[in-house]
């Protein structure tokens, strides 16, 4: 039974009870990350679609992450962090290809700006037959970032994520993740991510990502453009101050971000992005509930996105935090 089966919000049973299958699609790649004033750099697992399956299974949700592994060193290393966080790979594929590499670049803020080593890598050579692998038993699938629009693994990708909206009781959620050095001209970008937020019920994106894709519109425009094109909801995150939700049926809804002291920002987003889906699983929200929700519930939701993104943005590198950091400061322990 998917989670938009019973539209009252209502949190997991008890701890005995199977939680609802979350998967992601998209890439594992290595962040080379510099090593303080000594230079080199140090290899961290990354890749926007790792980071945030990681970010769901220490919530405590049951994580499915769809990758595709090379056989280097590298790919070895993604694949033993992925399995250390209890993250289920039966549907990852081995690749032939290396592995991708970002090198970040960080400045006196802590913002981070990526290069890419990612010609032939093995993120964006997926075929129907390795997307098959997709568990029947998901009830929330996310996609987004580089893979989903990078050929020719892209065209796989979203013949998937169309064929699973079509089949009904799964809920899609899409974060475009952009990165203009590998999206190229901005017109293309537009005409690509416009395409994935068709499919999507949910969509996250950050106002960084608005900002190059659309110079010459407010957030709140851009909302409400996306959410014309089919999204029951529509989240756009501002860094310290808040995010804001866009729905069809109800004004825009700004909440206050949270005041920390950055190491860096590496990871905040994809940190945010787990948190929004717990809370649109806890309370068992699938997309025929979304519209409907209240204003005071989808709140609780982001407000609780925005501290599992502020803890993360507090330490080095991609490390959200774990469900027994954060409790009881979590609006769904209040259930």
């Amino acid at each position: 039974m998917g989670l938009g089966s019973d539209p009252r919000p209502r949190p997991w049973a008890d701890q005995h009870a199977v939680t609802p299958l979350v998967a992601v699609i998209g890439e594992a790649l290595v962040d080379l990350v510099p090593n303080g004033p000594d230079g080199g750099y140090r290899a961290s697992p990354g890749g926007s679609p790792f980071n945030v399956a990681v970010g769901l299974a220490r919530l405590g949700n049951r994580t499915s992450l769809m990758a595709r592994f090379a056989h280097d060193r590298y790919g070895r290393m993604l694949r033993a962090a992925a399995t250390a966080e209890r993250i289920d790979l039966a549907a990852a594929a081995q690749a032939s290809e290396r592995t991708t590499l970002a090198i970040a670049s960080m400045d006196e803020t802590g913002s981070v700006a990526y290069d890419f080593d990612a010609d032939g890598t093995a993120d964006w050579q997926w075929t129907a037959a390795e997307l098959s692998r997709l568990r029947p038993d998901t009830e929330v699938l996310h996609f987004g970032s580089i893979a989903s629009w990078t050929p020719p693994g892209s065209e796989r990708i979203a013949e998937r994520v169309v064929e699973t909206r079509a089949c009904g009781g799964v809920l899609i959620s899409y974060d475009p993740n952009v990165r203009p050095v590998l999206l190229g001209a901005r017109g293309r970008g537009v005409e690509l991510v416009e395409r994935s937020v068709r499919y999507a019920h949910v969509v996250k994106a950050s106002r960084e990502d608005l900002e190059w894709l659309y110079p010459d519109l407010a957030a709140d425009d851009v909302g409400a453009r996306w959410r014309g094109l089919g999204p029951g909801v529509v989240v756009v995150t501002d860094g310290a101050h808040g995010a804001s939700a866009y729905r069809e049926t109800r004004p825009p809804l700004h909440r206050p971000g949270r005041r920390v002291a950055v190491v860096d920002t590496i990871g905040a987003g994809d940190a945010f992005t787990a948190g929004l889906l717990t809370g649109l699983m806890r309370r068992r929200l699938g997309a025929g509930c979304l519209a409907e929700v209240s204003d005071e519930t989808l709140a609780g939701i982001i407000d609780d996105a925005v501290l599992i993104s502020a803890v993360t943005c507090a330490r080095a590198g991609a490390d959200p935090p774990r469900l027994e950091e954060l409790q009881p400061r979590l609006d769904w322990s209040k259930l």
